[in-house]
């Protein structure tokens, strides 16, 4: 019986870790790449290091920003955000969230 109330609290220690460190570190790396993998043509982006521009053409690889006059090739995992999506992936987008909305009602019922 002594050691099993040894183990508790190392068990609530991993368990209280789990919660506060590995989740959220999880959603937020699961955020990115669906960012990442949205991205399109005429969407305007930040870069990690804070570059701003509006993406030119874009492979599965890399991406080719326009600022300005200037055109920059970057490592797709080097966006960090979105600013603006482009007209036609605004709609594409709101179809997305009204199907997750929509999903996520029907499991509450």
């Amino acid at each position: 019986m002594g050691s099993l109330s040894t183990f508790i609290p190392l068990i609530i220690f991993v368990a209280i870790f789990y919660f506060l460190l590995i989740r959220p570190q999880q959603k937020r790396t699961k955020e990115t790449k669906e960012m990442q993998s949205s991205l399109s043509r005429g969407d305007k982006i930040v870069t990690i290091g804070g570059l701003q521009g509006t993406i030119d053409s874009i492979d599965d690889q890399t991406v080719v920003l326009r600022c300005g006059t200037s055109k920059l090739t970057f490592e797709r995992s080097a966006i960090r955000g979105v600013l603006k999506k482009s007209g036609a992936n605004v709609h594409a987008e709101n179809e997305k969230k009204d199907a997750k909305e929509e999903s996520a009602e029907k499991a509450e019922n």
